[in-house]
């Protein structure tokens, strides 16, 4: 399958600040490369530099096979870094017709077409000025001039950011389609876990600056288990329990009181049986699956928010 992204020890400093180091990428064609990582762990710098927007400190990467700097690739890319930019007392279309002539697209309807793709059509777009958009809605024109061209690679930097749970789903939707129908390769950075597990057939997690994980998302299914989750009003007394009684040794206390047994899938009746006989309140007793989110946590080595 053809390489469209690959990354050799992509480093960015700052004076003595490490904001990228060592970070190998690599992405085939065809993926939705979910990249991952907490506020501040280096995503936007990592994109900005495949962009071309700053240079490396160190390392080096290569778009279509072609060393960075090759500036015909571009061409071959949609992105939206950060705020997307546009001119406020202009329309949509106005703004679009403008990118389309800078990127010497020469058909006027791809306008009309990617605005439709992007779910904006519904709106007053020929009239309505951008500075009256709302975050969402902005999001959505920075996407459709992403896509004007018609990019093999879309690079896109926390893209549901200002969209209400209507307006994410929507969007997850759109490039869901694009990938398939479109086949155009992904690339998307979020510190929402839960929207790139819907989304990513491959993962990468950035933490502090370092890429810690790349793994197929079909891999990552594998490796995560499924577990009884046990909620009870005494986790001391339960672990007693599950070691003296049940003979469970494979388990882990996650939090006060809620306990995540692995063995005995297929008996946790009997285990919330044996806790009741036992004197202990059971509120909580299913078979659950390790999520995206408790596989980053696991990773960072931490319970902050992301």
């Amino acid at each position: 399958m053809e390489t469209i992204l690959k990354t050799y020890n992509l480093t960015k400093r700052y004076g003595a600040i490490k904001v990228v180091e060592n970070v190998n990428m690599n992405i085939k064609k065809g993926e939705i490369y979910g990249f991952l990582g907490r506020n501040g762990a280096g995503k936007t710098t990592t994109l900005r530099m495949i962009m071309g927007l700053i240079s490396p400190t160190k390392g080096q990467y290569e778009l279509f096979g072609k060393n960075m700097g090759d500036r015909q690739v571009l061409g071959r890319i949609g992105a939206i870094i950060e705020t997307s930019g546009f001119y406020p007392n202009l329309t949509a279309m106005e703004n679009l017709d403008i990118h389309r002539r800078l990127m010497g697209v020469p058909n006027t309807e791809y306008i009309k077409e990617t605005l439709d793709v992007v779910g904006l059509t519904h709106f007053d777009i020929k009239k309505k000025k951008v500075k009256k958009y709302s975050l969402g809605m902005k999001q959505r024109l920075g996407l459709a001039r992403a896509l004007l061209h018609k990019p093999e690679l879309l690079i896109l930097d926390e893209p549901t950011n200002g969209l209400d749970p209507v307006g994410i789903k929507e969007m997850r939707e759109t490039l869901l389609e694009l990938n398939k129908k479109k086949e155009i390769t992904i690339l998307i950075s979020s510190h929402i876990l839960g929207e790139i597990q819907q989304l990513a057939t491959k993962i990468g997690i950035i933490h502090k600056g370092k890429l810690i994980e790349e793994i197929d998302y079909k891999n990552f299914q594998k490796k995560n288990r499924h577990y009884i989750n046990l909620k009870v009003n005494n986790d001391k007394k339960a672990v007693t329990i599950l070691e003296k009684f049940v003979n469970v040794k494979d388990y882990e206390v996650t939090e006060p009181n809620s306990i995540r047994i692995y063995d005995m899938l297929d008996k946790s009746n009997e285990v919330a049986k044996k806790m009741i006989s036992e004197g202990v309140e059971v509120y909580e007793v299913n078979v659950m699956k390790d999520t995206l989110e408790d596989y980053f946590v696991k990773l960072t080595a931490g319970g902050q928010d992301v």
